[in-house]
């Protein structure tokens, strides 16, 4: 991805709470402790999390940016209301998200788009989005280069979520390529198969993130990135593979063969048929 000057990548999901924010945050760190420019975006407007997780305030936020970019679009400066992480020498910069609940009504989905056009200088862009096709959301995607589709398949309801997603995604005409299938959690215990949501799916994921709560607990305590709070962590190294796929300086491990199994009956079979009928009205 290096050929493209600016790289938007779009941190979704079906479901709250699998770690979009975490996801988002690391990746933002990763790219930056690799030389690139960055900008966090958190796009959940009402209960963002991504200032709390990285112990930052700020007196300026997107609705301030947004009412600007109403008032004044030809004189207007979006790092006026970026603000800056830095720490063992990366930085990155951040664009909260509003400081009161009922400030996100105020948030219209063409300035916001403006706003996003506006970091163009920046090498990346990480999106922190809600778990919701609402109409901001499927311009943010409009506009990713890649969408970081996250997911825990620890239950059926949370498979059958991922799946009507991702068919949702398939059916707004976004190319597979741009999709990158990001399984969290994936060694914790469940009994879901990672390679039976894959038959579901009809792919397989890009990318899967390891268990690691205490690693995770420990960084939003300490308001800090895994790699400044955990280095060691299997997450944390996990995350550096993922900014190196996106990055084109990942070189996966030479795997043996493996024999070939005949594929198993799958345990929740019944999903197959979700998703082929269901209708969303379109993108509003």
């Amino acid at each position: 991805m290096e050929e493209h000057k600016n790289i938007i990548i779009a941190v979704f999901s079906t479901e709250a709470g699998c770690g979009k924010t975490v996801t988002a945050i690391n990746l933002a760190a990763g790219l930056a402790k690799e030389g690139y420019s960055v900008c966090l975006v958190d796009l959940d407007l009402q209960f963002g999390d991504v200032m709390g997780y990285l112990d930052m305030v700020s007196g300026v936020n997107l609705e301030d940016a947004h009412e600007a970019m109403q008032r004044h679009p030809d004189k207007f400066r979006v790092e006026d209301y970026l603000v800056e992480y830095s720490r063992g020498g990366i930085s990155f910069a951040v664009l909260p998200p509003p400081a009161e609940i009922q400030d996100a009504y105020l948030i219209d989905v063409a300035t916001t788009e403006a706003i996003i056009r506006e970091l163009a200088d920046f090498n990346f862009i990480i999106l922190d989005t809600t778990a919701v096709f609402s109409a901001l959301n499927l311009a943010m995607l409009d506009m990713a280069t890649v969408i970081c589709y996250l997911g825990v398949m620890d239950f059926l309801p949370a498979v059958k979520n991922y799946k009507v997603g991702y068919d949702t995604l398939i059916r707004f005409q976004y190319e597979e390529s741009k999709i990158s299938l990001i399984e969290n959690r994936s060694d914790s215990e469940k009994f879901i198969r990672s390679r039976d949501v894959e038959r579901l799916l009809g792919e397989k994921f890009y990318h899967r993130l390891p268990n690691d709560y205490p690693a995770v607990a420990k960084s939003i305590r300490l308001g800090q990135p895994l790699m400044f709070s955990s280095p060691l962590s299997p997450l944390t190294q996990s995350y550096w593979q993922l900014v190196g796929r996106y990055t084109n300086r990942y070189i996966p491990p030479k795997q043996p063969k493996a024999e070939k199994e005949p594929a198993p009956q799958l345990p929740f079979s019944w999903l197959m048929g979700i998703g082929s009928d269901w209708q969303l009205a379109g993108k509003a």
